[in-house]
C-alpha cells in the first residue's frame, strides 16, 4: 500500500501557495517516524541551533523563528517530522516572544511557497501585534511567496538573500467535475441539499465558478489590505506595483531582488552572514532597553543596512 502525501491532506482547501515553486512538497509522501536532529538558524559566528520541530531559538537577545515548508493551520505532525511551520504555532510563538525578558528583537527566517490560507490572518495578526511591541526583522531565504509573504508584510522590515524572490500574491482554489465514468464505470455526483448549493460550487457551471470566485476575491481581498497595511504602501496603488504588465489584473507574480525592493515588497538585499551581523551588532551586547525603545533600535538597524 502506497503512503500517503501531502496533497491528500490538503484536499480542496483555499490555498494561498506557489504551485510553481512548491508543488514538490504537496507530493511528499508521509514519513513513518521522525526525520534527523537539529539544523543551524543564523550565522556570521553567532550560531543558533533550532532542533527539528522547536519553534525558536534565542541568542543575544534575538529570538530567531523559522518559516519554512508548506503552511498549514494545525498540522504538528509535520512540524514534528519535517520541520514546518503551523499557523497555530507561529501564534502561540508570537504570544510567548512578547512577554519574554530575553527577546529584544524577533528575526523571521523565511524559505516558504505558502499553505492554506485557514488560520494565516490569526498568525499574521499575532506578528504585527508582535511587531508594535519589539522589532520583528524578516529574512527572506531564499522565498516568501504568497501565504509566506503575507506573514513577511507584517514585518518590522523585510530583507532578501541575493537571488531570493517574494510575492505571488493572490489565492487560488482547485477544484474538480465530473465528466466521465471513472475505471469502475461509475459516475459521481456531489449532491448538497437544497438550501446549500454553496457547499459544492460545481466549476463547469458559471453560477459554480461565480461562487468560487466570490470565495477566493474575498480572501485576496484581506490579503491586500493585509500587506498594504504592514508595508506602508496605499492600498489604491497596491494592485498597480503587484502587476506585471498594464491590467491590474495580471498580479500574482514572484519578484526578485531589485525589483521586488522597488515595487515595496521588501528593503534590503543583503548576505544571510551580513543580516545576522548587522542584527547582533544592533541588539547585542548593547544593555538592555525597554519596549518603548523599539522603533529607535529597528530604525537604526535598517539604517545600517542602507549605508
Amino acid at each position: 500500500m502506497s503512503k500517503p502525501t501531502i496533497s491528500q491532506l490538503v484536499g480542496a482547501a483555499p490555498m494561498a501557495f506557489s504551485m510553481e515553486h512548491g508543488s514538490a512538497l504537496l507530493g511528499l509522501s508521509l514519513p513513518d517516524e521522525a526525520l534527523g536532529a537539529g539544523f543551524a538558524q543564523a550565522g556570521s559566528g553567532d550560531s543558533v541551533i533550532i532542533e527539528r520541530g522547536e519553534r525558536f531559538a534565542i541568542s543575544r537577545g534575538v529570538a530567531v523563528v523559522p518559516v519554512r515548508g508548506m503552511l498549514t493551520p494545525n498540522f504538528f505532525a509535520l512540524e514534528k517530522w519535517f520541520g514546518w511551520s503551523t499557523y497555530h504555532g507561529l501564534e502561540e510563538t508570537m504570544a510567548e516572544l512578547h512577554s519574554h525578558d530575553d527577546v529584544d528583537a524577533v528575526v523571521l527566517e523565511i524559505d516558504t511557497p505558502g499553505g492554506f490560507v485557514l488560520g494565516l490572518e490569526a498568525a499574521s495578526t499575532a506578528i504585527a501585534r508582535l511587531a508594535a511591541i519589539k522589532p520583528v526583522h524578516a529574512l527572506v531565504n531564499p522565498m516568501a511567496a504568497s501565504a509566506g509573504y503575507w506573514i513577511a508584510s507584517q514585518a518590522t522590515d523585510i530583507a532578501m538573500t541575493p537571488g531570493s524572490v517574494v510575492g505571488s500574491i493572490g489565492v487560488a482554489a482547485y477544484s474538480s467535475s465530473s465528466v466521465k465514468p471513472d475505471m469502475y464505470g461509475n459516475k459521481w455526483f456531489d449532491m448538497p441539499s437544497s438550501h446549500a448549493a454553496a457547499k459544492r460550487p460545481d466549476p463547469a457551471t458559471d453560477k459554480g465558478r461565480a461562487e468560487i470566485m466570490r470565495d477566493i476575491d474575498a480572501i485576496e481581498v484581506d490579503f491586500h489590505a493585509a500587506v498594504a497595511a504592514g508595508r506602508g504602501i496605499p492600498l489604491s496603488d497596491l494592485a498597480q506595483r503587484l502587476t506585471v504588465t498594464d491590467d491590474v489584473a495580471d498580479g500574482g507574480a514572484v519578484y526578485r531582488g531589485p525589483d521586488a525592493l522597488e515595487r515595496g515588497l521588501a528593503d534590503t538585499i543583503e548576505t544571510r552572514a551580513a543580516f545576522y551581523e548587522r542584527i547582533f551588532s544592533v541588539y547585542a551586547p548593547a544593555p538592555r532597553k525597554s519596549a518603548k525603545a523599539f522603533a529607535a533600535k529597528a530604525a537604526a538597524a535598517l539604517a545600517i543596512s542602507q549605508t
